[in-house]
């Protein structure tokens, strides 16, 4: 019970990093060190898996899925994306320096500790390492679309965002500001309890995550090294998506005029910028940047006390 427990928790810490644009769940998985297991746990799910459910064989479908680690990991995610969905909306509207950068230190961090997995950086991991950066960077300079409420299209962001969401360094979240969506799928639609928008996202991302699980699980068994440098990479480059300081900068239409939802000026992306001033909002962000490092510092140490102690 306390391994489950464990996992319930570490599952809340993914659940809470999918719904925060620019930070990975993937890379709280790769961090908490249950990335792999997770990725073949998905990739269980297979017609073999399905055969034993139908035919009542429980003992050995819970077996071969690790269903259990699934159940408490999933169960964790799914708390912290419902109780957590309203609480984030109303810090990123009061505290956003403050939240961007607790989660910038956490980051910053972990492309250390993800990075000092790689057992050798040759010229192929090198290589790697650079793609990874780049493609985060590139994506991040992408201009976003607007919102979209098509049953296709909600299950296409489904298929894309879990595919981010379990890749370390590429926020599902914000795949789908850049496809438009984020606001109503990760907001309006969780806080609404709107079903006509999560069925099809929950289709797309069932879907994606069972048929992606098995690309990802082949490509890191044949190609750890490299894989890893490339997430290393995507953590890296998505770092600028998290700087705390920037102004933002809206969509317009053709004519020029700013694109409003609910009031609001839609965001397009953001400028990063440096504090004018030392001030206490600037003292108080490098402080949640620092406590951001040291969160990720002792989630090592503890894990490194645990395997000591095996």
């Amino acid at each position: 019970m306390k391994e489950y427990i464990s996992y319930f928790i570490k599952g809340i810490a993914v659940g809470i990093a999918n719904i925060i644009p620019g930070v990975s769940g993937g890379t709280i998985a790769l961090i908490t060190g249950i990335f792999e297991r997770l990725i073949n746990a998905i990739k269980s799910f297979d017609l073999r898996a399905a055969q034993l459910l139908f035919k009542g064989n429980w003992k050995k479908f819970v077996q071969k899925t690790d269903f259990y680690f699934l159940l408490a990991l999933f169960a964790g995610i799914a708390v912290a994306i419902v109780s957590l969905a309203r609480l984030f909306d109303f810090l990123f509207h009061h505290y956003p320096v403050y939240i961007w950068a607790y989660f910038f230190g956490l980051v910053l961090s972990s492309v250390y500790y993800v990075g000092k997995t790689v057992e050798k950086w040759k010229i192929t991991t090198i290589i790697s390492f650079i793609v990874g950066t780049a493609f985060a960077i590139a994506i991040s300079l992408i201009n976003p679309a607007t919102a979209n409420d098509n049953f296709l299209y909600l299950v296409l962001c489904g298929v894309v965002a879990i595919c981010s969401m379990i890749l370390p360094g590429l926020s599902g979240s914000f795949v789908l500001i850049l496809m438009g969506n984020y606001q109503l799928i990760a907001i309006d639609a969780i806080n609404n309890r709107d079903l006509s928008i999560i069925i099809p996202v929950g289709i797309g991302a069932v879907a994606g995550l069972i048929a992606f699980s098995h690309v990802l699980s082949w490509v890191f068994k044949r190609y750890k090294d490299q894989t890893i440098a490339m997430l290393t990479g995507f953590i890296l480059g998505s770092l600028g998506i998290l700087w705390p300081w920037k102004e933002p900068e809206y969509l317009t239409n053709a004519a020029g005029d700013f694109i409003m939802k609910h009031g609001e000026k839609v965001i397009a992306r953001y400028s990063v910028i440096l504090p004018e001033q030392i001030n206490t909002e600037v003292l108080l962000g490098v402080g949640f940047m620092i406590l951001g490092i040291l969160s990720i510092v002792m989630v090592e140490y503890m894990a490194q006390t645990k395997h000591e102690h095996a």
